[in-house]
């Protein structure tokens, strides 16, 4: 018999996740250092904040974590299990995104999430979500390898063809529509996880949240300190464009944040802090930019590069 979920195990493995990370990028950066905003949500709950801004290798970093509670699920969450509509919730979980000042070094985003639903008398129904991708605005195999790998690493002890499952699902998730472009090379996304019983899918849960530093950090480091012009600086705001349309119009942790009354702050810390808009942009044919949409941001089998 599987055991009841502990959100509280959830809860206190998420804020030690956090601080790790909070560490990492902070030797990453060398010099500026996380800010800390305790937060409480007037329905229930609350959270941790933590950015860094302006550092000499990290123009923005947040790592936010959230333990929410209310009383009726928002729409994003029901979309998939209309019974829960109505029902009150507890939604918990780490949400980063680090977007590096050198164009060479890749924008990241990670996410892991618990969520459970039900009436105080009744049996919760929980899953676990999240993932983590990766947004270039300049292609390299062998980041795109190694990123691939550590996420193949993270599932392979959960079961044959998780990985790919998981891998095709973040292609798909992370598409923008309106710009027919996928927004970066992808990684893992899952959601609504819970066949394996809650000590085996916390497990997972945690993999993939431990796994995104030993896939990020090194490309960072190989990456942070490429020369670079105002031109790759350029392309490099205009990227993040995209990565803004996408987070507003597409991402459904955004949407449920908003839905759910939660902190806006915290909600749009994804946001990058400089972004360009070029009317009918289009890079130079044949260039380094031009090869990053044509060729390098399309789904592929990247371990088989």
């Amino acid at each position: 018999m599987n055991p009841s979920p502990d959100p509280d195990s959830v809860r206190r493995w998420l804020l030690d996740l956090q601080e790790r990370i909070c560490t990492a990028l902070e030797a990453e950066d060398g010099s500026a250092h996380f800010q800390t905003d305790v937060w409480e949500r007037p329905e229930g709950g609350g959270g941790q904040s933590r950015v860094l801004a302006e550092g000499p290798v990290l123009e923005k970093a947040g790592v936010n974590f959230s333990d929410v509670r209310g009383k009726t699920l928002p729409g994003s969450a029901t979309e998939r299990r209309p019974a829960l509509a109505g029902k009150p919730f507890r939604a918990m979980g780490i949400s980063l995104v680090v977007h590096p000042r050198n164009p060479y070094a890749p924008t990241s985003h990670m996410n892991v999430r618990f969520l459970s639903a039900g009436q105080p008398d009744e049996e919760p129904v929980w899953w676990f979500g999240g993932g983590f991708d990766l947004t270039p605005h300049y292609g390299f195999t062998e980041d795109a390898q190694h990123w691939h790998q550590c996420a193949r690493d993270a599932c392979e002890p959960f079961g044959q063809g998780l990985y790919t499952t998981f891998k095709d699902w973040c292609d798909r998730y992370f598409y923008i529509k309106h710009r027919g472009e996928t927004r970066g090379i992808g990684g893992l996304f899952f959601d609504d996880y819970n066949e394996a019983g809650f000590e085996r899918s916390f497990d997972f849960a945690k993999a993939v949240g431990e796994g995104y530093l030993t896939a990020y950090i090194p490309i960072l480091a190989r990456r942070k300190e490429t020369p670079y012009t105002a031109r790759e600086r350029t392309w490099q705001l205009i990227r993040r464009g995209r990565y803004a349309e996408f987070n507003l119009v597409y991402d459904r942790g955004t949407h449920f944040g908003l839905q759910s009354g939660g902190r806006t702050e915290s909600i749009l810390m994804s946001l990058p802090p400089q972004v360009r808009w070029e009317y009918d942009h289009r890079p130079e044919p044949g260039s380094p930019e031009a090869d990053l949409v044509e060729n390098f941001l399309k789904p592929r089998d990247w371990l088989a590069v």
